[in-house]
C-alpha cells in the first residue's frame, strides 16, 4: 500500500511502523512532533486522519485515555527493520571531514539497497528541510543530481549536506537557513557529489 503515499505521507508511516515494532506500542501525537520536526500536533492529526482515510493505520482510544495508532493488519505484517552501514558525519554548516564507521543503523525497509548509505549530520544549515544536528540521512550513491536536489557534496575532500545549484558561472551550494553563506565552488576545487539525499529521521530508538 505503501507505494501510492506521496514520500511525506510515506516517511510518516515508516515511523509509526519502527516505532511500534522497537517499542511493542505506537508513539504518542508529542513523540511524532519532536521525532518529526512537526510545528504542531494539528499537523500530526492530518497526516493520521490521511493515512486513516487511506485504510493504513486506525485511531482507537487507548488504556489511559489518549488517541492510540494502530496499523492495518498489512502495514504490520510489512514491519521490519533494515540496516545500512553508518560511513561517517557530514556537515550542515561548515564543511567536515567524512569518517568510515562500521556501525549499521536501522531503517525502514523500503530504503535497503546496496547503493544507499548513511550519515549523521553535524550543524543546523539545513533546518528549513527539518534537518537538524544530530539527525540522519540516508542517501543513494550517485555522482550526478538536479538542481534543486539535496546532495552529500566532497569539498577538497570534506562532506557537507546542502542544496544543489549549478548555474552560468558555476555551482553553488545552498543551505537551508538564512544564518549560513551560500558556498561557491571554485574552479580549483576538488568537488564532486558522492550522493542525493533520500530520507532523514532522529535516532528515537535510544
Amino acid at each position: 500500500m505503501n507505494k501510492a503515499l506521496s514520500p511525506k505521507l510515506k516517511k510518516f508511516l515508516d515511523f509509526i511502523q519502527r516505532f511500534t515494532l522497537v517499542n511493542g506500542q505506537s508513539p504518542s501525537y508529542e513523540e511524532i512532533m519532536s521525532t518529526l520536526g512537526f510545528g504542531s500536533l494539528g499537523t500530526v492529526n492530518w497526516y493520521v486522519k490521511t493515512l486513516e482515510e487511506k485504510g493504513h493505520l486506525s485511531r482507537i482510544k487507548g488504556p489511559n485515555g489518549k488517541r492510540a495508532l494502530i496499523l492495518n493488519q498489512n502495514e504490520t505484517q510489512t514491519a521490519t527493520i533494515a540496516r545500512l552501514p553508518l560511513l561517517g558525519l557530514i556537515a550542515a554548516g561548515e564543511p567536515i571531514e567524512a569518517l568510515e564507521n562500521p556501525e549499521m543503523v536501522d531503517v525502514p525497509p523500503s530504503l535497503l539497497h546496496p547503493d544507499h548509505y548513511v550519515l549523521q549530520v553535524k550543524g543546523n544549515s539545513m533546518i528549513e528541510e527539518q534537518i537538524h544536528d544530530g539527525d540522519f540521512i540516508v542517501a543513494k550513491k550517485t555522482s550526478i543530481a538536479r538542481s534543486g536536489q539535496i546532495v552529500v557534496a566532497i569539498i577538497n575532500g570534506e562532506a557537507t549536506l546542502k542544496c544543489y545549484v549549478p548555474n552560468s558561472h558555476g555551482i553553488e551550494l545552498h543551505p537551508r537557513n538564512p544564518k549560513f553563506p551560500i558556498i561557491t565552488v571554485d574552479p580549483t576545487d576538488d568537488f564532486r557529489i558522492n550522493g542525493v539525499l533520500l530520507y532523514s529521521f532522529r535516532n528515537y530508538l535510544n
